[in-house]
């Protein structure tokens, strides 16, 4: 069980499990504003009945429970808790800009995701060559992005000041380099392909609160090598 912040969060708990990128940027969240919230860890391979209760449509976490009241999906439960907490706002205040936040942040959760899911566990070389290729287009036109929205800055947010898609984009900068090492793939680390999110990557894994809550390395490393091993993209 984990707690975190100082403000009270009403009755707040979180769903979710120690390795899911998508239960920490809830955690992350939470953790920048200040709340108060009780972490309750689910087994995925034995799915409570609450789970299945509060998320019968996707089964999965993380799943927000505030007042008696659940909510799932981890952007829409930034958005939630972005409208419910007011400070420390993570949304830009701008309305076109908020727009082209949700916008990437939707990229990232469809076709970023998907392109780094099939680079990692793809099997054959022709068929991982045109994963690495999905990939690197994906992740170049997030480096586009990224360029025109920080103009210049450490973070979306601003310097040192995390926002949204700082959050959202966390499991690049972290998750997947452990699955790239597991598949002995080097994609995201190329700085002069991809400079920006090179950059952006180091200061966001050296913020005190993301450093802080973040899966151990030896723990991703040894499960991303587990899943290759069962679907036969790496031998022992």
């Amino acid at each position: 069980m984990r707690m975190g912040g100082s403000e009270s969060g009403s009755d707040l708990k979180l769903m979710g499990t120690k390795l899911s990128p998508f239960s920490y940027r809830i955690e992350w969240a939470l953790q920048l504003k200040g709340i108060h919230y009780e972490f309750v860890e689910e087994d995925l391979k034995n799915k409570s009945s609450l789970l299945l209760q509060l998320n019968p449509v996707y089964k999965k976490v993380p799943v927000l429970i505030h007042e008696q009241k659940s909510l799932s999906e981890s952007l829409i439960i930034l958005e939630y808790i972005d409208e419910t907490w007011k400070h420390n706002p993570i949304l830009p205040k701008d309305p076109l800009e908020r727009a082209h936040a949700r916008f990437w942040a939707k990229f990232v959760d469809e076709k970023l995701y998907e392109a780094a899911n099939k680079a990692l566990f793809s099997v054959g070389e022709a068929e991982q060559a045109k994963a690495n290729e999905s990939m690197a287009e994906a992740l170049q036109l997030v480096e586009g992005e990224m360029m025109r929205l920080t103009k210049g800055k450490t973070l979306f947010g601003g310097d040192g000041i995390i926002g949204y898609l700082d959050i959202v984009l966390g499991w690049v900068g972290y998750w997947f380099k452990f699955g790239e090492e597991a598949a002995g793939l080097n994609i995201t680390t190329d700085s002069t392909k991809y400079p920006a999110f090179v950059s952006w990557t180091h200061h966001f894994l050296q913020l005190p609160l993301i450093k802080n809550n973040l899966p151990t390395p030896g723990e991703l490393l040894r499960v991303s090598r587990l899943v290759m091993l069962r679907c036969g993209k790496i031998t022992e």
